[in-house]
């Protein structure tokens, strides 16, 4: 059973830009804040940037400035418009569910059904 689904990766050279979209089902995606997460060569996944169901926003600050994420509640959706991008913004891009206790977003381990990813690659 596919729960997300996300498109819109590819190469991009730096300083150029690149519009993901993902797609949640419902059990994901409703009333739930929603985030894109980063997975580069060899590291960690990491949440770069989060949005509320109210549609407030959190970015990590590696990205702060260049990147821009939205979703529509209607058609279950999140957007992340990134612009100005960077050599070290390559790396497979997820977007899952996001959840924060107290001041701090959980880890992207602290959830399953994670979707195949889309791989954005920033050539220098």
């Amino acid at each position: 059973q596919v729960l997300v689904v996300e498109l819109g990766g590819g190469l991009v050279q730096a300083g150029g830009s690149l519009t993901l979209s993902c797609v949640a089902s419902g059990s994901i995606f409703r009333g739930n804040a929603m985030g894109w997460y980063r997975q580069a060569p060899g590291k960690q996944r990491e949440l770069v940037a989060a949005v509320t169901s109210g549609g407030s926003t959190n970015y990590a600050d590696s990205v702060k400035g260049r990147f821009t994420v939205s979703r529509d509640n209607a058609k279950n959706m999140v957007y992340l418009q990134m612009n100005n991008l960077k050599p070290e913004d390559t790396g497979v891009y997820y977007c899952n569910r996001a959840t924060m206790v107290g001041s701090t977003w959980l880890p992207p381990t602290a959830f399953d059904s994670w979707g195949r990813g889309t791989q954005v690659t920033v050539s220098s």
